[in-house]
């Protein structure tokens, strides 16, 4: 995937999964510091624990701050919107909905595709089972994280096929790079089953079997 289009995919999710952050902590009725570390958790978590699990060190986001600046910035400025009580206009409460929907949806599988070629690209290349684990801990280990943090059961485990879908498309982008060798073809795929899985879950309202369904 074209490098730019891929940088703004990232920040935009660093954006969405920033406000997540915001909003959680905001609801637990954190401080400014609070509603901070669990905006900078959610959209920088996921990273930190792959580049661990690597032996990265030190990690992307101490490297390259950019990712670190747009996650505070975002978080201040949620919260000082929500300490103003600005609600949202119920009038467009659903287009704001959809826009968090797909912001969420295009971090999500841009952050699952930059882990596993972070893997592909590391010594461990090799370890296909690997790279496609570091795809979906890149992709999710910030929520789950975030959700830790807040004493709450992580959203990956009730949210509508969320893990499912960074599973797939982790798994899908192995295959076709271990077939293909094509870092375009195999990013695309593995991008776009993310963004599919997604829509079809939001549209048709799937969600996974559980002891009391």
């Amino acid at each position: 995937m074209n490098s730019a289009i891929m940088f703004l995919i990232e920040n935009i999710g660093i954006i969405a999964f920033a406000l997540s952050g915001a909003v959680v902590a905001a609801k637990k009725d954190m401080d400014i510091f609070g509603i901070n570390l669990l905006a900078m958790v959610t959209a920088t978590g996921g990273g930190l624990i792959r580049d661990i699990i690597i032996d990265n060190i030190p990690p992307a986001m101490f490297v390259n701050p950019q990712y670190t600046v747009i996650t505070l910035v975002t978080a201040n400025i949620a919260f000082l919107v929500m300490r103003r009580n600005m609600s949202i206009p119920k009038a467009v409460t659903p287009l704001y909905d959809s826009l968090i929907f797909w912001l969420d949806t295009l971090g999500l599988a841009a952050f699952t595709v930059d882990g596993a070629f972070t893997g592909i690209n590391s010594p461990y290349g090799d370890n296909l089972f690997l790279v496609a684990f570091l795809g979906i801990v890149t992709g999710i280990g910030g929520g789950i994280v975030r959700d830790v943090f807040a004493d709450s059961i992580p959203a990956v485990l009730t949210k509508h096929v969320y893990a499912i879908a960074c599973i797939a498309g982790s798994v899908v982008l192995v295959i076709l790079w271990r077939y293909t060798a094509s870092e375009l073809i195999s990013s695309l795929a593995g991008f776009f089953t993310i963004v599919i899985i997604r829509f079809l879950a939001m549209h048709f309202k799937w969600n996974l079997p559980t002891v009391n369904q």
